[in-house]
């Protein structure tokens, strides 16, 4: 397979993979992906999401695609990059 090609389905896969679920285990941001991944992230790497309480953290929509959360009430938004 040629690298362009390459690019094009690593890409078609990119667009058809969403967030199912978020949750926050201990320390950390972990969502579920719709190609069956559980990816966890340190909530260190989101300084505002580290510093929210409990009530904030659950307060998040998932953007209509399933491409990215955001947090309204503390105006943060993590694309699904962050996990891939």
């Amino acid at each position: 397979m040629t690298h362009s090609k390459m690019v094009n389905v690593m890409r078609a896969q990119f667009e058809n993979l969403i967030i199912l679920e978020v949750s926050f285990p201990k320390g950390k941001i972990q969502v579920n992906l719709s190609d069956g991944r559980s990816v966890a992230l340190p909530l260190s790497w989101f300084p505002k999401l580290e510093k929210a309480d409990q009530v904030s953290l659950s307060d998040f929509e998932l953007s209509p695609h399933g491409h990215g959360i955001h947090w309204p009430k503390i105006d943060e938004d993590i694309s699904i990059k962050a996990f891939i």
